[in-house]
């Protein structure tokens, strides 16, 4: 089931790095060149993992190179948080935007635990 739930969200998640691009590209932290290159090819990440946990194809792939991905990107999420950057059109107040981060250690955490 856990394979199921991330499968979706990670696709999900993945399509809107090219719907919601804008919103992706202003949480690349000011230092990295590149801002519509790491979003396209983040985005074409998690697609690949929706893909693959969907389809339970090259899960202990998954498994094995999720957590470096989001440990990679939690860069991003810290960057959001300190620059108070919107999640799309609507400000979250600042314990959320910092909430958050907690939940994606937990997210790499669990991605050792989704079944093959």
């Amino acid at each position: 089931m856990l394979r199921i739930v991330c499968g979706v969200g990670f696709l999900l998640a993945g399509i809107a790095h090219f719907t919601r691009s804008r919103g992706f590209e202003a949480i690349v932290p000011g230092f990295l060149p590149f801002k519509k290159a790491i979003v396209a090819i983040s985005g074409v990440i998690e697609i690949m993992y929706g893909f693959a946990l969907l389809l339970n194809r090259g899960t202990s792939f998954v498994t094995k190179t999720l957590p470096g991905f989001l440990a990679a990107v939690f860069l991003a999420n810290v960057y959001m948080a300190v620059k108070r950057i919107p999640l799309g059109n609507k400000q979250l107040p600042p314990w959320v935007l910092w909430g958050r981060l907690p939940l994606q250690w937990l997210l790499i955490k669990g991605a050792k635990k989704i079944d093959s």
